[in-house]
């Protein structure tokens, strides 16, 4: 599946997601729907406003539907005194759900990149880290899509992201292993090609 999203035609891809998008009253009526199907009543007093807190949640959750993570980015600087070394963000905050049965993926992420000539404002990494974050998810999507658009708009010697996340799809449900965590990395330019420079992530991943 490719990752790759041309930023020229996000605003056209919102619309039409807008346009064929169910209706507030719809969403909540099915909210409503799928409570009496667990096999309560909707209609009881501690379930009377359920549907509309449900919705309103996922309006925050899946916020990154409405967002360009590539116009993030954009601002660069390129003044850094011939800074050339790994830039190195770790223990970046993950909640995201996962698309399989909408239940939360918690965890952390680690994100680096070597710069070519020009730099990002580091809360702008963790903001691309988010808007992912805010919509349906794979532990592995998550992970090739922040390097694909770090790797794309800043176009560096290389970009590393490691992710650690406990899918509650698995400890809360299912097998009921609540102490298994996930792991996911993903490599690109100088950082897939040189084994220091990734030993190198991985031990900065570990510190702490």
């Amino acid at each position: 599946m490719d990752m790759k999203v041309d930023p020229n035609n996000v605003h056209k891809i919102n619309e039409k997601k807008e346009a064929n998008r169910p209706s507030k009253e719809e969403a909540m009526k099915a909210v409503k729907t799928l409570i009496s199907w667990a096999g309560d009543n909707p209609s009881r007093e501690g379930l009377i406003d359920t549907p509309k807190r449900v919705v309103e949640a996922y309006e925050e959750f899946f916020s990154g539907y409405n967002e360009d993570p590539y116009k993030v980015l954009n601002k660069t600087f390129s003044d850094v005194e011939g800074y050339d070394d790994i830039v190195f963000l770790r223990d970046i905050n993950i909640e995201t759900h996962c698309e399989h049965h909408i239940v939360p993926i918690l965890g952390i992420a680690h994100v680096a990149y070597l710069p070519n000539e020009k730099v990002v404002g580091l809360s702008k990494l963790a903001r691309v880290v988010e808007v992912y974050c805010r919509r349906l998810q794979t532990q592995e999507t998550l992970t090739m899509q922040i390097l694909h658009t770090i790797d794309e708009v800043l176009q560096p010697h290389g970009v590393a992201v490691m992710i650690d996340a406990k899918h509650q799809c698995m400890t809360t449900r299912g097998i009921y292993k609540p102490h298994v965590s996930t792991v996911t990395t993903k490599f690109s330019g100088l950082f897939k090609e040189d084994t220091e420079l990734r030993q190198r992530f991985i031990q900065l991943t570990q510190q702490g």
